[in-house]
């Protein structure tokens, strides 16, 4: 099994909001990845007394020991128990019902032995990469946010109303029931040669840049890794940051990866 991750803040002013881990029971038996993009929150309250790493941080860590402690319960079942548990955490000191509370995109995956399956769940618009044997390549997406109009979200008023909301989109914040918004699966381990959990600060050099296709992004993964990846990423943003135009996107972001081979 080979297994790479890395993490870049966008930012050397602001602290990198993305989280990643990878967890592999003592037994030898199976694993579990955990990947998190914090929502940066707009200038002003929001309610918490909190940074969004130190949300990312707890509701990871409760992710990663749940999914491989709790192998009787399902990933949906496990991020309901994370984000109720890391809502009891701060629900003293903080407003949880704000909108803007702190919050994160999740993917999750869980393999057991070779006979087992390769369980996954993906809420709001972080990647998930699944290799077969034969190397085609298919991305699990929690596609939402990107079939909302652009108007839509052009204001972080507009936005707020389908942050959570039904007919809009979804993050883990302060509710637990929003893990049943998330898209879940399961593969056979047989089927499954590698996966690949990208925050969209990683996944923009195919669905931003255009610099190639999901397997040749796993083609990528597997020759230079996790940091290779994102070392592409800053690549193409300082060429777009030097070439004049105007930049119609967030120029940095922070991006977090990991590759694994099952």
């Amino acid at each position: 099994m080979r297994i790479e991750l890395a993490t870049s803040p966008g930012s050397a002013e602001r602290p990198n909001e993305d989280w990643v881990s990878v967890a592999l029971p003592a037994s030898g038996q199976g694993g579990s990845l955990v990947t998190l993009d914090g929502v940066t929150p707009p200038e002003g309250d929001y309610g918490c007394v909190h940074t969004v790493p130190w949300f990312t941080a707890r509701l990871g860590g409760a992710l990663l020991e749940l999914s491989v402690s709790r192998r009787d319960l399902t990933l949906t079942e496990i991020l309901s128990a994370a984000i109720g548990r890391t809502a009891d955490a701060h629900k003293d000191t903080c407003d949880l019902s704000h909108v803007r509370t702190p919050q994160a995109t999740v993917v999750v995956v869980r393999w057991g032995g070779a006979g087992d399956a390769v369980e996954y769940l993906v809420l709001s618009d972080s990647t998930l990469l699944l290799e077969s044997p034969g190397g085609e390549v298919r991305a699990v997406l929690d596609d939402r946010i990107d079939r909302l109009p652009r108007e839509r979200l052009r204001t972080h008023a507009s936005a707020d109303a389908l942050r959570n909301a039904e007919g809009g989109f979804f993050t883990a914040a302060a509710d637990p029931g929003v893990a049943g918004r998330a898209v879940t699966g399961s593969v056979p381990r047989a089927g499954v040669r590698a996966v690949a959990a990208l925050t969209d600060g990683a996944a923009r050099w195919v669905d931003m840049f255009a610099e190639g296709t999901w397997a040749e992004c796993v083609a990528l993964l597997r020759k230079e890794g996790a940091q290779g990846l994102i070392d592409r990423v800053r690549a193409v943003e300082a060429g777009a940051a030097g070439s004049g135009a105007p930049v119609r996107w967030k120029l940095h972001d922070d991006a977090a990866a990991v590759f694994a081979e099952l």
